[in-house]
C-alpha cells in the first residue's frame, strides 16, 4: 500500500492470541522428616490422595530429611522412585525442625508453599482448605488448632504459652497455630530473607504482614512414634519465641530491680525502727539478713540468665555460620 506521495506504508499485521493453555499454578509442599519411619509412607499415600482431588494444580513434594537415624531416608528414596513429584533434601545432620522447614523453603519453587509435619497429626486434607483461602486472596493462611489430641499437660501449657507470648511479643502472633500454613510465592520469598539462627518461624511469618487468614481444624493424635518436641525442646522453642520477638524479659528485670529496691528500703526502715524504738526486743537480725540476701541473690541470677540468653543470641548471629548443610538432593524423574 502507498500513500499519495508514493511512499510505501507498512500494512499492520493482526496479532493472533496465543492458543497455548496457561500453565497451572505450582503448589510446593515442604515436609520436614525426623525419625518418622512408622508414618512416612502412610502420610505420603494420604497426601497424594488428597491432592488428587484438586487436579487444577501442579504439585511438588519436598521432603527434608533432618538427620533421621531410623531408616526414614531409605523410605523417602522409595517414595521418590514411585512419585516423580517428590524431591528429597538430605541434611548432613539433625539441625532441628525450624531449620529443616527453612531448608525446604529454600528449595521450593511453587506459586504457593505449604509447610506441614509428616506425623499425620496435621491431616493432609486440611491443606486443600488452605488452598481455597489462597485462591480467595489470602497471602498467608495459618491452620489453627481447634482441638488437639495431646496430653492435658501439653494442651494446658501450649494454651497458656500462646497467650502469654501474644501479650509480650512486639508482633501479633496468631493463637494456637504451629507450622502448618500456606505462603504465597511473595511471602515465601520474603521469609527466605530471614536468616537468624534462633528461629521461631510462626513469629517471623506474623511479623511480615501481608493478607493473612486462618483455617480451623481438629488436630489428630500421633499415629506412631514419640513426639519430636519433648519438654526440653518445647522450652527452647518457647525461649526463642519470647527472646526473638519481645524485650519483655529485659523489662521484667527492671521491674524486679525496682521491687527489690522497694523491699530493701522497707527492710531498712523496719530494722532501724526496731533498733530505735524497741531496742530491748531486737535480736541480731539473722532472719531478715537471710531473706534479703536470698531474694537479692535470686533476682541477680535470674537477671544474669535473661541477659545471657540475649547475649547468646547475639553471639550465634555474629558467627554467620550456615543455617544448614545439605548432603544430597535426590529426585527421580520420569526416565
Amino acid at each position: 500500500m502507498s500513500d499519495m506521495l508514493g511512499t510505501e506504508v507498512p500494512v499492520p499485521v493482526p496479532v493472533q492470541a496465543s492458543t497455548e493453555p496457561a500453565e497451572p499454578p505450582l503448589v510446593s509442599y515442604v515436609l520436614p522428616v525426623y525419625d518418622e519411619i512408622g508414618a512416612i509412607r502412610r502420610f505420603h499415600e494420604q497426601l497424594a490422595g488428597a491432592v488428587a482431588e484438586r487436579p487444577e494444580f501442579d504439585y511438588e513434594f519436598i521432603y527434608v530429611n533432618d538427620g533421621s537415624t531410623d531408616g526414614s531416608l531409605r523410605a523417602l528414596h522409595d517414595i521418590a522412585k514411585n512419585d516423580e513429584r517428590v524431591r528429597v533434601v538430605d541434611l548432613a545432620r539433625n539441625f532441628g525442625h525450624q531449620i529443616a522447614i527453612t531448608a525446604g523453603l529454600d528449595h521450593a519453587d511453587g506459586d504457593a508453599v505449604i509447610t506441614m509435619d509428616t506425623d499425620l497429626q496435621d491431616p493432609p486434607e486440611v491443606s486443600l482448605a488452605l488452598l481455597d483461602e489462597w485462591l480467595d486472596g489470602a497471602e498467608i493462611v495459618s491452620a489453627r488448632r481447634g482441638t488437639r489430641q495431646d496430653s492435658k499437660f501439653k494442651r494446658a501449657t501450649a494454651h497458656a504459652y500462646y497467650r502469654v507470648l501474644r501479650r509480650c511479643a512486639d508482633v501479633k502472633i496468631p493463637l494456637d497455630t504451629g507450622d502448618f500454613r500456606l505462603l504465597d510465592r511473595r511471602a515465601a520469598e520474603e521469609l527466605r530473607g530471614f536468616r537468624e539462627r534462633s528461629r521461631f518461624i510462626r513469629g517471623m511469618v506474623a511479623s511480615m504482614g501481608f493478607e493473612q487468614s486462618e483455617v480451623v481444624f481438629d488436630r489428630d493424635e500421633r499415629v506412631t512414634g514419640n513426639t519430636k518436641y519433648p519438654l526440653r525442646r518445647m522450652l527452647r522453642l518457647a525461649a526463642d519465641g519470647v527472646t526473638g520477638f519481645s524485650t519483655a524479659p529485659l523489662k521484667l528485670i527492671t521491674r524486679i530491680g525496682f521491687a527489690g529496691l522497694v523491699l530493701s528500703a522497707i527492710g531498712i526502715l523496719y530494722a532501724v525502727g526496731m533498733r530505735v524504738f524497741l531496742p530491748e526486743v531486737t535480736v541480731s537480725g539473722w532472719t531478715m539478713l537471710m531473706v534479703v540476701l536470698l531474694f537479692v541473690g535470686g533476682a541477680q541470677m535470674l537477671s544474669l540468665g535473661v541477659i545471657g540468653g540475649y547475649i547468646g543470641r547475639i553471639y550465634h548471629e555474629v558467627q554467620q555460620r550456615p543455617l544448614y548443610i545439605v548432603r544430597d538432593v535426590v529426585r527421580y524423574d520420569a526416565d
